[in-house]
């Protein structure tokens, strides 16, 4: 059987995505360890900081039986000039799996070229599709949703930056025809790539997709996401950043806007006081600490799936 990579969540169709959270739920309700990797190392190579995505990884695979192999960047001979094609193969002869987590998602896709071995998206400057699978994951226990049709029936907004994690979002709302709304300063709609991919699947799947400037489009929301202002790699627009994003930030007067049943998600790290003030995540701490513990469970259906 030839590998398969999770490069972007466009790899998956619906049927996929289906498995892997039905998946993830059974996991998740047995909380056993099992076996199935015994001898399997996943290498992950980290070119930027991460806690629940490393530490997810990390126990998902020694629960499966497996080890994990932390490969920091700063510590491979890429950093010296190694070729991804070289690194990959070689990587390929001695692990079951990679998981990646960089700046660059076309490294990503050259990684995934040159590997034997399933390659993995754990976090790229465009896409963040390990996150969305938990988030869905997330969205479905805590409002009740058994399938995807009962899922068409939350109306999911996304409000801050266009970000990495939102792209996914979008992505994933247009496989799976969701009704999804993304609320974002008009200079930081997502790129024309991003949406022109999306309505490919939107016209197949007949999602309710809405790309808005419109803070007022949160209103009867069953979902609110929030993620960072100042992602990784913006650092230096720190200032300008705040000040425009400010009138998107996640409190109790936008709140009140919302259905009677809104949840408040957010990836973490959450910067309390900019896109969400701390009242809000303490309020809402058990659907945002949910969605963070769903990462472990969705990253064991990820491996079982892929490795």
């Amino acid at each position: 059987m030839s590998k398969k990579d999770l490069v972007s969540i466009y790899d998956l169709g619906v049927e996929e995505i289906s498995a892997l959270l039905e998946e993830a739920f059974r996991l998740k309700s047995k909380k056993k360890y099992l076996d199935v990797f015994k001898g399997k190392a996943l290498g992950m190579v980290f070119e930027k900081p991460s806690t629940r995505t490393r530490v997810s990884f990390s126990a998902a695979m020694i629960q499966l039986g497996g080890l994990p192999v932390s490969l920091e960047s700063e510590n491979l001979q890429r950093k010296r000039g190694e070729s991804i094609q070289d690194t990959a193969v070689v990587l390929s002869s001695y692990l079951s799996g990679l998981v990646i987590r960089t700046f660059r998602h076309c490294d990503i896709e050259e990684f995934a070229k040159y590997s034997k071995i399933p390659v993995i998206n754990a976090l790229s400057d465009k896409e963040h599709p390990c996150q969305s699978l938990a988030d869905i994951m997330t969205i479905m226990e805590l409002h009740g949703a058994k399938t995807i049709e009962d899922l068409k029936k939350v109306k999911i907004v996304y409000i801050g930056d266009s970000n990495n994690v939102a792209n996914s979002l979008l992505a994933i709302s247009a496989v799976l025809g969701l009704n999804f709304t993304l609320v974002s300063p008009q200079q930081y709609l997502p790129k024309k790539d991003i949406l022109d991919k999306a309505s490919e699947y939107i016209s197949l799947s007949k999602a309710e997709i809405k790309i808005t400037s419109d803070i007022d489009e949160i209103k009867d929301a069953d979902v609110v996401y929030t993620d960072v202002w100042i992602s990784m790699g913006y650092e230096n627009e720190k200032k300008n950043r705040k000040r425009i994003f400010m009138p998107y930030q996640v409190n109790k007067e936008l709140l009140k806007k919302t259905s009677s049943k809104c949840i408040v998600l957010h990836c973490l790290p959450a910067i309390r006081g900019d896109e969400i003030t701390a009242e809000v995540m303490d309020k809402y701490r058990y659907s945002i600490f949910t969605q963070a513990e769903n990462r472990l469970h969705s990253q064991k259906a990820i491996l079982l799936h892929f490795l």
